[in-house]
């Protein structure tokens, strides 16, 4: 085991004795390097494993890689995803023996762009051919808000097309779709152009949109009883979680149009949280796959806003110990650009190292390769180590969030250098036309 010498800019490490390491990132590989998690997850029933930023080619498979010991070694038979709740279907489609084509699932059954990469469908294609023998097989959830958080059409649709058949004499409102649609985007490219549109409709017909959507909660909550003998009990409940993350963003669109970042991120947050219980009564143990900065136990702090609660501080209040935490940190590498060329193509930018005192720093400074810690197992020095620490990199450009790892992680993750994530082809392919735009001028390292 080999440590890195603390310099003049890293002024702390952890003993020896704290520092698991981790053979290999590759999935494929051999799994007695995790037997560790063992003891670590006891009889959790959700264990969420955060990353510190989006689409970067190690965590996609160190999430895969925790996936399958779970599922093999302890029998979790969900993967739940920051990614669309209502988009998620078409997955779960897929990896359960659907017929549609990989990249066709990877483009439009995962939003935010989250499926567009190369080890997400090497992680598909993983949950596909353990389902066809496993006595129990892996499913998997999206938790978030539908049409990559700026459009109303997917989880709308999802709803009136349920309507036609639950409740054929009912007649919805048509101009609620006709309004939905005037802001309705792509993809997360055309965000911006959304939230203008949005922005630009008069203030009586954003209110009638957001009344339209409040009776249709109430319908069909009355109607429970009716629609499930027309139906069946899953398409119901399915139908009416969709729609129940597509009132959660008629109110974030509502919360970034007066300004109040802050009321659409806890809105969001204590949504996808909703949506986890929700799997919760479907599954007896699943795995979480989120942005460290929604699987934390404390509140969360961003630039120029109060601190916000985040999806892991309701799940810990509803689950205590049945929800395990698994932060994550990275030294060097590539990030998620937080520039306005984001949406121009420049999808990456290159990380600088770790500023002192953060998570970060620590951990890079502790070990030369991958490696997990366990916070709860740690000697009074390294304990003292980690209390030490103030932030952790937030995973957008240079922004570090203030931070206390010993309450809102239960394990930490440390990937030395991380890398873009290489594209899919064939998800491009079926990708909308922004997204292919926006692909075509990034030119990765």
């Amino acid at each position: 085991m080999t440590a890195k010498t603390p310099t003049a800019t890293v002024a702390a490490r952890l003993g020896d004795e704290a520092v698991i390491p981790l053979r290999t990132l590759d999935p494929a590989g051999p799994l007695d390097d995790l037997e560790w998690l063992d003891e670590a997850i006891g009889d959790a029933r959700v264990v969420a494993i955060g990353e510190s930023a989006h689409y970067n080619r190690e965590f996609y498979e160190l999430r895969h890689r925790l996936l399958r010991y779970l599922a093999e070694r302890h029998g979790f038979s969900a993967y739940v995803m920051e990614t669309g709740f209502v988009e998620g279907r078409l997955v779960d489609d897929w990896v359960r023996g659907g017929d549609n084509q990989l990249g066709q699932v990877m483009a439009n059954g995962m939003t935010s762009l989250m499926g567009l990469w190369t080890p997400m469908g090497a992680h598909l294609e993983w949950m596909r051919q353990h389902n066809r023998t496993a006595t129990r097989p892996v499913g998997f959830y999206g938790i978030d808000l539908p049409g990559s958080m700026v459009s109303l059409l997917p989880g709308l649709d999802a709803v009136l097309a349920y309507l036609e058949q639950a409740d054929p004499e009912f007649h919805p409102d048509p101009d609620m779709r006709e309004t939905a649609s005037a802001f309705a985007a792509p993809s997360a490219f055309s965000a911006p152009a959304a939230m203008a549109a949005y922005g630009s409709l008069a203030t009586e017909t954003k209110d009638a949109l957001t009344a339209g959507l409040a009776d249709l909660a109430a319908r069909m909550t009355s109607r429970r009883l009716d629609y499930i003998r027309r139906t069946t009990v899953d398409a119901y409940e399915r139908a009416l979680r969709s729609l129940r993350v597509t009132v959660t963003l008629d109110t974030v669109a509502r919360a970034l149009a007066r300004g109040d970042q802050r009321a659409a991120m806890c809105d969001r947050d204590a949504a996808i949280a909703d949506t986890v219980e929700w799997v919760l009564r479907r599954e007896d143990r699943v795995v979480l796959a989120a942005h460290n900065g929604h699987v934390q136990r404390r509140p969360l702090t961003l630039p120029g806003m109060p601190p916000m609660t985040p999806m892991g501080m309701h799940l810990a209040d509803r689950l205590g110990a049945d929800y395990l935490v698994i932060g994550t940190t990275s030294g060097s590498g590539q990030i998620l650009n937080a520039g306005a060329d984001f949406y121009t193509g420049t999808l990456f930018a290159d990380m600088e190292a770790p500023q002192p005192g953060s998570l970060d720093a620590l951990m890079d400074a502790s070990h030369d390769g991958p490696f997990a810690t366990d916070l709860r197992r740690l000697s009074p020095a390294d304990t003292d180590a980690v209390r030490a620490v103030s932030r952790q990199r937030a995973g957008v450009g240079a922004f570090y969030s203030d931070q206390s790892p010993l309450d809102a992680f239960d394990i930490v993750v440390h990937l030395p250098y991380v890398t873009a994530a290489e594209p899919d082809h064939a998800a491009l392919t079926h990708a909308p036309h922004d997204v292919r735009q926006a692909f075509s001028q990034w030119k990765p390292n």
